[in-house]
């Protein structure tokens, strides 16, 4: 087998970037391969250069890794590139969070659709048009994009329809949940097989077998209700279960912002989320998240550096897709996994044009779709009411039409149950405003919205959200939890990926 060049764009990302190379180096045949890191801020970058290149001596492997603030350069004929990054960093992540509050607009996470997380793409897409440009020019002519970088659909959607790149997207909600229903039932994850597909954070868990034996809905839901931990901070899922017949990839918060019902009344939050985790429906969860890992890792940057010093053969490969993908494709092993792809009919009753995420299957031949498959109705009109904001976000954000964006949140799910529309274009100018740096597709655009600003005609409130918690100091956290794995240090302010 040749040598081959991964690129990893966001790779400040580190303990992130740090999981994705690890698990390409533990692929014996990947020994020779290069790894080329690259992000805009290069204090970040140097950190994980040196912990990358740390796991490479320690183990003597023969693989080169370079790192860069040149993305064209870090491109430079590149067989595979990663895509890790948050545009924006935690700045913008804390504006996508405080503006809509403001409207009444309480997000757990705000990275896939709701108000966040459609600012988030618009962000996100601009910068992915500079990247795919980059990526025609001077990469592999076969180059393979494995994005990570949310919100998932929008980003690949752009990057297949209008960025001309080979695209794959790639998560690890599948995978989670598919642990999480194993511990529910009390049995090995190795032993439970499923079948999950719709489109990404509302994938559906359509087929459950344990050891071959199909597991029904009442056997799961039971399963659910009676675990001790499930139980309190699962409601929401819990609860579309017992409506829908399935369960849901995404977290307790996730679910909740993708869905018109649980986050609409102040006054019931709480008794849809726990606040144990973060993950639960905390509101502004993933930013105090994402602010605390931050903080720990800079300032426990040598322990991290330590722990990258270890033997790779103590490390245990993960379930992240992205090495597996390629590996199959290098060497002809064959991988199973659930991919985000153009539909093209691959589900019958979802759009062709929008992004799913289903069942495939890589071996040399490239990614193949398990195609034919029919949602249930309930789970396909929900993927369908998110998809419809997707494809008008999308739209927004390659054409900067202000009016299209508004009415892409006009009719997200959430903000709908919740704004009126004077409030929804108010409050898209008022994001606009913040963010205009990111948003360069709407340069010509934001002046008038900045103007609009000066006499808004609905008024607002300095409001924290039903459920949000205090970013925690390094010494809060060191006493109550010990060191923080390296596996979770990333999000570092300029790329978090998920």
């Amino acid at each position: 087998m040749t040598a081959f060049k991964v690129t990893i764009i966001g790779a400040g990302s580190v303990g992130f970037t740090k999981k994705l190379v690890s698990d390409l180096l533990k692929v014996p045949e990947f020994e020779d391969i290069e790894i080329a890191l690259t992000d805009i801020n290069d204090h970040n970058l140097q950190m994980i250069a040196q912990i990358i290149r740390r796991i490479v001596e320690v183990n003597g492997l023969k693989t080169t890794v370079t790192a860069s603030t040149d993305r064209r350069l870090a491109l430079e004929g590149a067989a595979y590139v990663m895509n890790v990054v948050r545009i924006g960093g935690l700045e913008a992540f804390a504006e996508d969070i405080r503006i809509p509050l403001k409207y009444g607009v309480d997000q757990c996470v705000g990275d896939t659709i709701c108000a966040g997380g459609i600012l988030y793409g618009q962000r996100g897409i601009a910068a992915m048009m500079e990247f795919c440009r980059d990526i025609r020019a001077v990469c592999a002519p076969d180059v393979l994009l494995l994005n990570y970088a949310n919100p998932m659909a929008m980003m690949t959607w752009a990057a297949i329809e209008h960025g001309g790149v080979n695209t794959v997207g790639l998560c690890h909600g599948v995978q989670n949940g598919h642990r999480q229903i194993a511990r529910a039932l009390g049995v090995p994850m190795a032993e439970v097989d499923i079948i999950c597909s719709g489109i990404n954070h509302q994938t559906w868990y359509l087929d459950i077998r344990h050891n071959g034996r199909k597991v029904g809905r009442g056997e799961l839901l039971a399963a659910f209700e009676r675990h001790p931990a499930f139980s309190k901070q699962e409601k929401v899922r819990i609860d579309v279960l017992k409506r829908f017949g399935f369960y849901s990839t995404e977290s307790n918060g996730h679910l909740s912002e993708y869905l018109p019902w649980y986050r609409k009344r102040p006054d019931q939050i709480m008794d849809w989320i726990s606040l144990d985790e973060w993950i639960h429906g905390e509101t502004g969860g993933y930013l105090r998240y994402s602010t605390e890992n931050r903080n720990w890792f800079e300032t426990d940057f040598p322990t991290f550096l330590d722990e990258a010093g270890k033997p790779l053969a103590a490390y245990e490969r993960t379930d992240e897709h992205a090495s597996h993908i390629i590996e199959g494709l290098e060497t002809g092993r064959v991988y199973r996994g659930h991919f985000n792809v153009k539909n093209g009919g691959t589900i019958t009753n979802l759009a062709p044009d929008c992004i799913i995420e289903s069942p495939g299957f890589v071996d040399r031949f490239g990614i193949n779709m398990v195609e034919g498959v029919t949602l249930p109705d309930a789970c396909a009109a929900t993927c369908s009411a998110s998809v419809n904001v997707q494809r008008m976000s999308v739209k927004a954000a390659m054409t900067g039409d202000v009016d299209l964006l508004k009415q892409a949140v006009l009719h997200d799910p959430l903000v709908g149950a919740i704004c009126t529309p004077e409030e929804v274009w108010q409050m898209v100018d008022e994001m606009l405003v913040a963010q205009a740096q990111w948003l360069p597709q709407y340069a010509g655009a934001i002046p008038a919205a900045r103007e609009r600003m000066k006499s808004p005609k609905v008024k607002t409130r300095d409001w924290a959200g039903a459920a949000r918690q205090t970013v925690r100091s390094v010494e809060e956290m060191r006493a109550k939890q010990g060191p923080v794995p390296a596996s979770e240090g990333h999000g570092l302010g300029t790329t978090i990926a998920g």
